[in-house]
Parts: structure tokens; sequence; C-alpha cells
């Protein structure tokens, strides 16, 4: 349970004189933050690329102010959870993308949460990829409302199985083209207020699916550019990767135009980036790395921010900058304030965007991603491998200086071995994870087979467990379990998501804990066929998916604390229990059974 000054905050105006939520609303300025997924520093039109156009995201760039050296992290996870929360991520626990490692700690503050005391409406659309149970779910992190996804990515772009607000919808068309468009009706709902927007897209990243009008200018077309080493890039990817960063151009330009139909613009400020480099082998404007790699490629986002009127427009920011720094950044461009527990690793960037010439001292920014670690100040890198490099006259990294300038290359080990010592000493990864169950702010517990693990035979649809299924269950020995802790004891029905051939029939399926069980029989047949080959534009590695069916097991008694939940197959009456894709838990009033 959070202190009450981190539930409330406390609203200052730009003098420091507390003042009450209604009185400045209308002057409060809005904010909408787009993340793309996976889209490189020169998969932009605006970047010198001349194989695709984003006339859209060249034009926001060209509104206000566009960041030559912005970093993020080397991959999803990690840099939403430090834009999140303007700390460096490896304090907030994230070291990994699934299994737990993506789980946000608690006891930091979101900026949506800055944002919810400071009397804004708050929305995150997309991707969240920082916890799925309450009270790491984005509902619980500031954001009232939420429609996305919260795992790394999603096997399907078309109707897909979605989250609103902890409970299981259904998509409606191509999933960046959804997202936008409950983004755009959340702002005109709430155009009367001051509001948030997290619109965090799910494209380019893979699976490399493509609506067909998307797709029609690129089934045949030649590139004119291409990644340096050849052999390492996939053609038809980097085409896929275009298109869908085409598409995100054209949603960003829906974003735009209801902002001046609204009336809005002036009063709005729109920020872009990414959250690492590219995810795959394509130009990207000679930087060494992708996605993966603390490298400059791997790390270096676009970033631009629009405020027409306040921020000038054609502003280009050379100045070393980081995605901590978005927090207190629009903290201080909004005139929020906000009581921190911990202190921030971001810096306010407003001086930079608002004044000619400020001042700013040095700084050093660190990027680490499972054991690579990389350290810039302003002009030098000291990279993953341990080289130095001048960024401002070898972007490629291909030119070694660590014995042409010992002092600089002495100066920069030393903040990278302080940086260790002090910062990731404090990752401390579990041994494993138990996933919360019964929050009280939600009535939904949703454990995915992505959190589950599996004994025997049984196997994942993929290598990737984020989107994945359980399937070939075979053997009666073999059982799936979530192990969980849960939050509030009480009764809580158990909703199974399954497929089921017909010829599998009267399998017996069995739901456990460490008191008490459940039987159910599948009855009915539920056996769709796998989906999203259809706009697969290159063979992708995750799973395919399919529509599961829920089915209620009954109502488990469940006591608090940690245990195991174990599912198994009584019997097995054909050749296979079923496809298991999710378990969602339901809290039920002492009186419903």
């Amino acid at each position: 349970m959070k202190p009450l000054h981190l539930v409330l905050g406390i609203l200052f105006t730009l003098n420091g004189q507390a003042q009450s939520p209604q009185q400045n609303a209308s002057q409060k300025p809005n904010v909408i933050l787009i993340m793309a997924d996976d889209q490189g520093w020169g998969d932009l039109s605006l970047h010198g690329n001349p194989d695709l156009s984003t006339p859209n995201l060249d034009q926001l760039a060209h509104s206000g102010a566009q960041f030559q050296r912005f970093y993020v992290n080397a991959v999803c996870s990690p840099t939403r959870a430090a834009l999140l929360t303007g700390r460096y991520a490896v304090r907030s626990g994230v070291y990994a993308t699934s299994e737990g490692g993506e789980l946000m700690a608690l006891d930091e503050v979101t900026m949506a949460e800055v944002f919810q005391a400071n009397q804004y409406r708050t929305a995150a659309f997309g991707k969240w990829h920082n916890g799925t149970q309450g009270p790491y779910h984005p509902n619980a992190r500031g954001f009232e409302e939420f429609y996305g996804f919260t795992s790394g990515h999603w096997g399907s772009y078309m109707d897909p199985m979605l989250d609103h607000n902890g409970q299981i919808t259904q998509g409606k068309g191509f999933l960046s083209n959804d997202l936008t468009m409950h983004a755009i009706d959340f702002i005109k709902e709430n155009q009367d207020q001051a509001f948030f927007v997290y619109l965090a897209l799910n494209t380019p990243h893979s699976p490399m699916q493509v609506p067909n009008s998307n797709w029609e200018k690129w089934g045949n077309r030649a590139l004119e550019n291409q990644h340096a080493n050849r052999d390492k890039e996939k053609i038809e990817h980097t085409k896929a990767a275009y298109a869908l960063v085409e598409n995100i151009d054209w949603n960003v330009g829906r974003i735009q135009k209801a902002l001046d139909q609204l009336q809005l613009a002036n009063n709005t400020i729109v920020l872009y980036l990414s959250d690492n480099g590219p995810n795959g082998w394509r130009w990207n404007g000679g930087l060494k790395g992708i996605k993966g790699d603390t490298h400059e490629g791997g790390v270096r986002s676009p970033l631009f921010v629009s405020w027409p009127g306040t921020i000038r427009e054609g502003l280009v920011v050379d100045t070393l900058a980081g995605v901590m720094d978005l927090l207190p950044t629009l903290l201080d461009l909004t005139g929020m304030h906000f009581d921190f527990p911990n202190p921030l690793d971001g810096r306010s960037l407003k001086p930079l965007l608002l004044e000619h010439s400020p001042p700013w001292g040095p700084r050093f920014l660190f990027s680490y991603w499972k054991g690579k670690l990389s350290v810039r100040e302003q002009k030098y890198v000291l990279d993953q491998e341990g080289h130095l490099y001048n960024l401002a006259t070898d972007p490629g990294q291909k030119h070694p200086l660590d014995s042409q300038f010992p002092g600089v290359y002495q100066r920069m080990k030393k903040a990278k071995d302080a940086w260790k010592q002090e910062v990731l000493s404090q990752l401390k990864p579990p041994a494993f994870h138990r996933f919360p169950l019964g929050f009280s702010g939600s009535s939904y517990t949703q454990l995915p087979a992505r959190d589950a693990q599996a004994s025997g035979a049984i196997q994942r649809s993929a290598r990737w467990p984020n989107c994945s299924f359980y399937t070939q269950w075979s053997s009666t020995q073999d059982s799936i379990f979530w192990h969980v802790d849960v939050l509030e004891p009480g009764k809580y029905e158990a909703i199974l998501y399954y497929t089921c051939r017909k010829p599998d029939l009267g399998c017996q399926m069995a739901l456990q804990t460490q008191n008490q069980g459940l039987h159910s029989t599948i009855s009915e047949p539920w056996d769709p066929p796998l989906k999203g080959k259809q706009l697969d534009r290159f063979p992708r590695e995750e799973s395919y998916v399919k529509d599961f069916r829920p089915i209620s097991l009954g109502t488990l008694e469940l006591l608090e604390g940690p245990q195991v939940l174990t599912l198994k197959a009584l019997a097995i009456t054909g050749d296979f229990a079923p496809d298991i894709r999710l378990l969602v838990l339901k809290s039920l009033p002492s009186s419903e059974e």
C-alpha cells in the first residue's frame, strides 16, 4: 500500500503556491506521448531514408524540437520502465522481457500517477510490458483507462484478444489503427479537461503483419538503401518494417488532425519516440548495432517534442538526452509538482526546449542490457566491448580511440565502474517470480500461459512466451502450473481459455491449490484455425494464435499467501488434452457462488 502522499500528490502553481485542482485546469497543457515499438533511427524520411515516406512524423518534428542524441534502452520493457519512472530501469528491478523479469517494482512512482495526482485524466493504449496482474497492471499504476495488451508482443494484429481495464475484450481491425482510434475517442471525451494519453503502438515489432492497403506499394519494390552488411539484411522483413512505419505515420496524422479539429493543438504537448533500435539489419544512418545492443544503433531513438506557440518550430537539439528525462521534463513544462520518494535519474529538458543557448553542464548516460553496458557523454562513448569512440566524428563506431585519448578513456571507465557499483548492484533478480492474485483494485486476475510453467512433454506454441499457448498435452502425468501470491483470500471463479478438437472431447480437467481442487469435463468442441499468416509478409518466430473459448471451471476458496495453482488432465480421452491460453480468476462476493 502506497503512502497517501504518493496517491494524492500536491498541486502547485508555477510560482510554487498551492491551488485547488479546478482553479487552473483550463490552462494546463494536455500531453500525448506516442511510442513506436522497434522503430530504428533510420526508419524515417526525416533522417535521410529515401525508401519510405513519413510526412506526418516529419511535420511533427519540424513543428517543434527534434533531438539528435536521444537514447533509450536496448529492448522494450526497460525503456518503458525508465520512461514511466524517470529512473534507470534496473532500479525498478526490470531485467528481462518476460517470466516476471519485466515487472516494475511497486515502490516506483509512475508518470501516470504524477499526472493523476495533478488532476489529469490518464489513459494508456497499446503495449504495456511492465506487468499483467494487479498491482502491476496499468490500471493500478495511474492509468484510469487502459486498452491494449500487457506482454512483450502480440501474436495477431487483426481483431486480437485484448485487455480493457483488466477484462478480456476483442479488438476491431488492425491493431495500430484500433489503438489510435481509442486514443482519439478518449481525447474527444476529455477535451474540456487536461488529459495525458500514452499511445504505445505495437509496430514495427514482429510479427511482420501488414494490412493489404499498406503493403500494396511494397510487393515488388526495390530498396535504394540497405544495411552495410547486406548478408544480414532480410529484404522482405525490411519492407514490412517500412510499411508498418508508414502506417504509424498515418495514425500520427490522425491524432494531429483530431487535435486541429478540436482546437486543442496549441494547448497539447505531443512527444514521439521509439523504445529501442531496429528489429533487424536495415539501413540505420550508419549507426552500429540493432535492437539488443547498447551500441548507437541499438539505443539511439528519434525524439520529437511539439507544442505549437511555445516550443519554436524547427528547433534541433544536439545535446545528450535520455528516456529518463521525459518525466522531469513534462513535470517542468506543465508546471506540475510531485513529492517523489526516490531521486530521479532524469534531468528536465525544458531549458533546451524553451531557452536560447541555455547553460548545460556535463553528464553521463548509461545503457545496460544483459551484461552489455555502455556509457556516453556529449562527445564520446565507451561501448559494451570497452572501446572508446568519438561519436561526433564516428557515429558508426569504426575507429576506436582507446590509446589515443587515455585520459578520456580512464574517465569514462571510472564512470562505468562506479555505475556498476552504485546502480547495477541494486538489480537482484529472484530465483523465480510469484505472480500476484486477487489485487483489491481489480475483480479479475489474468494468469496467461506466458506466466506459467509446464512439466513433461507439454510444449509452448513458440519459443517466445509472450503470446504463446500450451499444446501437445498427451499425458496425465504432466501439468501446467502458476506460482502465485494470493493477496486477498476469498472465493474466485476460475475461467479457463481453451481449444479442444472434437476427437478429444470428454477430457477431465482439474485445477488444484494447496487446500482444494475443481474438476470439470470438456464437453464442447472448439477447434478454430490458427490465424495471422494471411497478413505476414515475413516468416515469424512468434506463435500463431487462435480464438480461445472461456469455460468456467467453478469456484475456488483461496487462502492468503504464496501457493501453486496446478492444472491437470485427470483423463485424456483422445490424443490430447485441450490447448491452454489463459486462466482468469474472478473475485466473487462472499455471498455469490
